[in-house]
């Protein structure tokens, strides 16, 4: 008998129905030579400090640093799971092979790994590694099963996550609740969400500190068009004024006219992120519920996996694009075929195959988020606007670039001589930039909705398109000069969006594409796991909402201030051990050298914290206080 074991009860049915094993049973189906069982997530976890020995199961600085000679596995302690698993455990005992049906990814991995070694099956095992969920996907990864033993390193690489994560978080987190915790409130640290806590504070103390400061701004007004000085800002008044007076009165000559006609590729597929991205910038998604939105979608069979970090398709994807096309074409949402129009002009010919999006060498274990070509039935609100998303950046990407022209007009005031103004010069120039799209090509695909502004912690990007009138070198006018006081702002609070960026980048703002992607091996938290970091962070009251805004709670704040130890709360130094997980996965680094630098590094934090000579305390805020915060200011 082939035993085949899926991460929860929804996918092995599916499974199930393919291999024909139609016959049900408690916790199990059966049929075809196959039974097809189910975990649901994790049915096992590494044990705690007390599982080990007595000595660790009371909280005491003492003890620390907790570093168990051998990691192991246990079940975790729920009546369903214990049921579950003894029913697996039944079924491998007596299997002939098995196959491993878990997610394909890290996690998916692990998951299963540590099921199959607590029920301590011995019979040869594959891997069913596929991208997607359809009837098609499920056969020919069937058909194509993978030896367990290829994705060794991949369990290598959840394993040391996993180990590392418990060494700095058992040990940070008892070190800084009993050294400076209160009333034995819990202070949690973790490899992750301390430096993602990190950001938002440090981001809100700038934010706090930022002393504004004044400037003025030259631009005049001729032929209802608005020119700026290109000189940029006048840092006091004086020098503003005297410049305004210098042109006051005096004709404005258009010296220059240059028209520079371009192109906008289509942007890239989406990965998680950047879906997680958007979703919140639009409609005000969390990070969790959009991954909960695609995780959906992907079981339901319309999208591929979701828990990705590129934006590529392999080579292999683009002689099956064609049929995902005319899936979408037909997808009808309330009797409206949506997408009809927006295929109909590439339909039939030869698809446009881009190096952004094909290319083999830039997808490791799955590729970019698409749709899969099943026709969606029945999706709530939210699901379709997720879906919606996809489906239009995938048809994007084999429209034709949108061509556009640049028109950048530049003019000039020249006044009386001795009224010279910065640079010692008596001509103020100015400039004006309009553009015109020439050919929409895959901007179609945006529909008539006018782009929303970015919210805060976003760059705003000039997306209307101005044309200007038609100006001539060489003509002269009246015009109408203005001076505006302006003010210096600061950054702006952190939102969602925003933060998954910076995590992905470890810190940085990054606004170029190819240099963010380069990037993302230095990220915090893989893009599966931030959207929890950022739950975690919530329910550790560590950070709150206002609006859009993330904020950091006066714990959360002291929790970062009372953390000596750059490698708690450094995004660097947390996308370094990012990038050697990375590196195990890829059979680049030893995962045994990983886990004794953690252990060294462990060891030194708890050493540095205990001699700490100071009294310091966190004030901790529990619901209640959060609560008593909220109604004191209103």
């Amino acid at each position: 008998m082939i035993v085949c074991i899926a991460e929860k009860p929804s996918v092995a049915r599916d499974i199930a129905r393919i291999l024909g094993a139609n016959s049900s049973h408690d916790g199990y189906m059966e049929g075809n030579g196959y039974q097809v069982t189910w975990t649901f997530g994790h049915l096992c976890t590494l044990k705690e400090p007390g599982d080990y020995t007595q000595a660790w199961k009371p909280w005491a600085l003492t003890q620390l640093p907790m570093i168990p000679p051998r990691f192991g596995i246990k079940l975790i302690n729920d009546k369903g799971i214990e049921k579950q698993f003894k029913i697996i455990e039944g079924l491998m005992q007596k299997a002939d092979s098995i196959v491993n049906c878990g997610d394909a990814g890290q996690e998916g991995e692990l998951i299963q790994r540590w099921v199959m070694q607590k029920a301590q099956a011995t019979c040869p095992v594959k891997r069913l590694w596929i991208s997607s969920m359809t009837d098609e996907a499920i056969r020919e990864g069937f058909a194509q099963l993978k030896d367990q033993q290829d994705y060794q390193p991949l369990y290598l690489a959840g394993l040391s996550r996993a180990i590392g994560d418990w060494l700095l978080g058992m040990n940070a987190t008892r070190l800084y609740t009993l050294k400076y915790g209160q009333n034995r409130q819990v202070l949690s640290i973790g490899r992750v969400q301390t430096p993602t806590l990190a950001l938002i504070v440090n981001r809100q103390k700038e934010i706090e500190n930022f002393k504004p400061e004044p400037y003025w701004v030259l631009a005049t007004v001729y032929r209802d068009t608005t020119f700026t000085a290109t000189k940029g800002k006048f840092t006091s008044k004086e020098e503003g004024e005297k410049a305004f007076e210098t042109i006051e009165g005096k004709p404005f000559t258009v010296t220059k006219v240059e028209k520079k006609e371009g192109k906008e590729q289509p942007p890239q597929l989406y990965d998680l992120t950047s879906l997680q991205v958007d979703c919140n910038r639009k409609y005000g998604y969390s990070a969790e519920m959009t991954l909960n939105l695609i995780q959906s979608l992907y079981e339901k069979k319309y999208t591929t996996y979701p828990r990705v970090d590129t934006q590529y398709l392999s080579d292999d994807i683009y002689p099956k694009c064609p049929q995902t096309l005319n899936g979408l074409y037909q997808t009808k949402f309330a009797g409206v075929a949506p997408y009809a129009e927006l295929i109909k002009p590439i339909g039939g010919k030869a698809l446009k195959k881009s190096k952004r999006v094909f290319d083999t060498s830039k997808v490791t274990d799955h590729h970019a988020i698409i749709p899969t070509g099943v026709v969606p039935q029945n999706l709530n609100d939210a699901e379709q606007k997720v879906f919606d998303l996809v489906a239009r950046r995938f048809i994007a990407v084999f429209l034709p670039d949108c061509k556009f022209s640049t028109t950048t007009v530049l003019g000039e005031v020249r006044g009386c001589e001795g009224t010279e103004v910065q640079g010692g010069e008596n001509t103020v120039e100015f400039k004006v930039t309009g553009k015109e799209i020439l050919d929409p090509g895959w901007r179609v695909v945006q529909g008539k909705e006018q782009p929303k502004a970015e919210e805060e912690g976003e760059k705003k990007q000039d997306d209307e398109e101005r044309t200007l009138p038609t100006f001539v070198k060489g003509e002269s006018g009246e015009h109408k000069p203005t001076l505006t006081e302006k003010w210096t702002t600061p950054p702006a609070y952190y939102n969602e969006a925003s933060l998954l960026r910076a995590m992905e980048t470890a810190g940085k703002f990054v606004e170029d594409e190819t240099l963010r992607a380069a990037m993302k091996e230095n990220g915090i938290g893989r893009p599966s796991s931030r959207a929890g970091i950022i739950e975690t962070l919530f329910k550790r009251h560590y950070i709150k909402r206002e609006r859009k805004r993330l904020i950091a709670t006066p714990t959360g704040i002291e929790l970062i201030d009372l953390i000596r130890e750059e490698l708690l709360k450094s995004c660097e130094l947390t996308g370094i051990w990012e990038k050697k997980l990375r590196d195990i996965e890829h059979q680049k680094y030893d995962p045994k050298q990983f886990i004794d630098e953690l252990k060294q590094q462990v060891t030194e934090i708890v050493n540095e914290v205990i001699a700490d000579p100071s009294n310091r305390r966190v004030t901790v805020l529990t619901d209640a206080d959060l609560k008593k915060v909220k109604s004191a200011k209103k």
